[in-house]
């Protein structure tokens, strides 16, 4: 059997294996592997990191009972199950503290669904690429992008922190880093994809 990281996120099986097997490292490497996503979820809707941790926690007892007690048939992937879990978790903690004043299925309508945490999990990795090609982009560049769009500095901001004659002199500056930051995203997914 080979042997697996500590941090690395655990499989489906192993999950399953080391929970059925008491293995405390399994269930390290599964609080660590799905927390983020539990995290965002809780936050994005009014919730605390404590909050996220608790409802974290509830989550993998309710896993780990159910794997325990045999009758656990997992139909979708485990971190699928997981996210599910802790929505539900949320749901009901929400309903009781009363946080929400309208009807908790309206809520229910504007949380994520499970088909979310997928295209969230691609979402994080491409802004996590975004952010290598960012770093390899250089000055002017990087703060001239960062500015604009992640300060919502206007042309005329970075016009005159740049020393830029015009605001439009700074537009087609900001044009032409836009452009190479496109090229180091395409040129470092295609270089990963050769790996």
């Amino acid at each position: 059997m080979s042997k697996v990281l500590k941090g690395s996120a655990p499989t489906d099986s192993e999950v399953i294996l080391g929970i059925l097997n008491n293995s405390e490292v399994v269930l390290e490497r599964l609080y660590v592997a799905y927390f983020p996503m539990v995290l965002q979820l809780i936050i994005n809707n009014n919730g605390s990191t404590d909050d996220a941790k608790d409802i974290y926690q509830e989550a993998i007892i309710v896993l780990y009972n159910k794997i325990k007690s045999g009758d656990f048939e997992l139909s979708s992937k485990l971190k699928t199950f997981i996210y599910s879990v802790c929505r539900r978790l949320w749901l009901k903690r929400l309903n009781q503290m009363s946080r929400f004043d309208g009807d908790i299925k309206d809520f229910q309508d504007h949380l994520p669904v499970e088909d979310e945490v997928e295209k969230q999990t691609d979402r994080d990795l491409q802004f996590t690429k975004m952010e290598g090609a960012l770093a390899l982009l250089g000055e002017p560049c990087k703060t001239i992008i960062e500015d604009f769009y992640m300060h919502d500095r206007s042309m005329q901001e970075i016009c005159e922190r740049f020393g830029y004659t015009n605001a439009d002199n700074a537009k087609t500056q900001k044009y032409k880093c836009l452009q190479r930051l496109k090229k180091l995203f395409f040129q470092h997914n295609q270089e990963e994809r050769k790996i």
